[in-house]
């Protein structure tokens, strides 16, 4: 098919990036016609404090890239619509957070969307409701579903979300991994620290729902060698955090490291670290538990999102529950009893990126060929896009104009 892929990729940063181009690449492979379309101006600065941008691709640049898209220019929106509609057999929108909505709605309106003869549509779904959700998300969300044929998304709890929310068509598959380390990073020799010790890791953006302040109150309790370092962009004042730690008593055990860790600076990261702690308060789909695994290094998560299903509580991992410092301290002392650690290290499965990819292509693929019925988002009246099938067929075998 000739697919085009409609969301975040280099030179943005950050993992729903790198996925996107991934997703392009892995397409690339096996066999489609494949193209990004992507954002020149992704957010007003108010809206992402961080550092939006990366000078070098972490993950390489698919070929057929290029920007169309800017929150300046709603008039762009619909003029992407209206080119593709002529140009993809499937248009795929890449969802991060409801804030786009409106741009991919009018994207999917120029395109006439579930109009006899229109390219299938796909919404794939990082988020269907944001971690720290605002009042309009629901709303933006459902118009934006009901807009689409089908939603992919990443865990069976975001796809009854997904049919809460709109009635949307909605598939499952798994995150895959991305941006990974070479072959082999897992094979280095194991790190021995003394029982009673380790070095954990808190790695990615500092944000509320991902509950460091939980992890700091457990990391007091626990043994007094289990030391911390936490590293990535803090979307809150480092200060509050710098007080917490301050006030806990854990200042010599804690190493902030505020800012955007660059793929070359993490092999020797994650070669400091013991284990990775994943504290959350709430998740979805997480790739942190593979990249860890991929490092050989087990992790300590709360039961949230797919953590319980990517974790083998006690064997590769520890889970805690969520928001509270005792259950997570509990299995910090664990994790630092004599023997544990590397009991855990020795069961960590590496993961298979191509396996995994091969299901997600699968799985998309499926998705955009089902064509099913699309609820209108003006009426709610349903329609079939099927007549135009036929044509669409014959339509793969020619290049792109």
């Amino acid at each position: 098919m000739r697919i085009s892929l409609v969301g975040p990729t280099h030179p943005y940063k950050g993992g729903i990036a790198q996925h996107t181009t991934e997703f392009a690449l892995r397409l690339a492979a096996a066999g489609h016609d494949v193209e990004i379309c992507s954002w020149s101006a992704q957010y007003p600065r108010l809206l992402y404090p961080g550092r939006q941008r990366v000078k070098r691709a972490e993950v390489g640049i698919a070929p057929g890239t290029h920007y169309p898209l800017s929150w300046r220019r709603p008039d762009g929106w619909w003029r992407l619509g209206r080119r593709l509609r002529g140009r993809a057999d499937a248009v795929v929108v890449v969802v991060a957070t409801p804030i786009q909505a409106p741009a991919y709605i009018t994207v999917l309106r120029g395109l006439g969307a579930g109009r006899a003869g229109s390219p299938a549509t796909l919404a794939l779904c990082h988020n269907v409701i944001p971690h720290e959700p605002r009042r309009a998300d629901q709303a933006l969300m459902r118009a934006l579903l009901r807009r689409a044929g089908t939603a992919l998304v990443h865990s069976d709890a975001e796809a009854a979300a997904t049919r809460a929310l709109a009635g949307t068509p909605v598939r499952v598959a798994r995150l895959p991994p991305h941006f990974l380390p070479p072959a082999g990073v897992a094979d280095r020799p194991d790190r021995r620290p003394p029982a009673g010790s380790a070095t954990l890791l808190f790695f990615g953006l500092v944000r509320p729902y991902k509950g460091l302040d939980v992890l700091l109150r457990a990391l007091a309790a626990a043994p007094p060698g289990m030391r911390l370092i936490v590293a990535g962009e803090f979307w809150s004042p480092l200060g509050d955090v710098e007080r917490l730690v301050q006030r806990l008593g854990i200042a010599d055990r804690v190493d902030l490291r505020p800012g955007y860790v660059a793929a070359s600076d993490m092999p020797a990261l994650f070669g400091a670290t013991d284990a990775v702690v994943l504290p959350y308060r709430s998740a979805t789909a997480s790739q942190q538990v593979l990249l860890a695994n991929a490092y050989g290094l087990p992790v300590v998560a709360t039961r949230v999102g797919t953590f319980p299903a990517q974790i083998r509580d006690g064997v590769d991992g520890l889970l805690a529950e969520p928001g509270d410092p005792a259950s997570l301290a509990a299995a910090l002392t664990a994790l630092a009893a004599p023997g544990r650690l590397e009991s855990l290290r020795n069961h960590v499965r590496v993961p298979d990126p191509d396996c995994d990819w091969s299901a997600y292509i699968a799985a998309a693929e499926r998705a955009l060929t089902a064509r099913p019925t699309i609820v209108a988002p003006s009426n709610g009246r349903q329609r079939s896009p099927g007549a135009g099938s036929a044509r669409r067929q014959g339509s793969r075998a020619r290049d792109r104009a």
